[in-house]
């Protein structure tokens, strides 16, 4: 599947990835179940992998209920 619904909204993969990533990306892969609940209201987190930039791949996390989102960065 690649729309999901985001905080009552319908969200594509590029659109996920800029939720996390709070700025445009230049590529993003298709949705994924985390399979991991959300710390602040233990809601369902999805994933999606992204190229924020042309040297970089993330993989960005976000709750499907509240505002809370994590990328894999270290």
């Amino acid at each position: 599947m690649s729309n999901r619904v985001v905080q009552g909204r319908m969200v594509t993969p590029e659109k996920l990835a800029e939720l996390v990533e709070e700025e445009s990306v230049l590529e993003a892969e298709p949705i994924d179940d985390a399979d991991r609940d959300c710390p602040d209201c233990g809601g369902n987190v999805i994933s999606v992998g992204y190229m924020p930039t042309v040297t970089e791949f993330v993989t960005g996390y976000k709750c499907q209920d509240c505002d809370w989102s994590d990328d894999d960065r270290t």
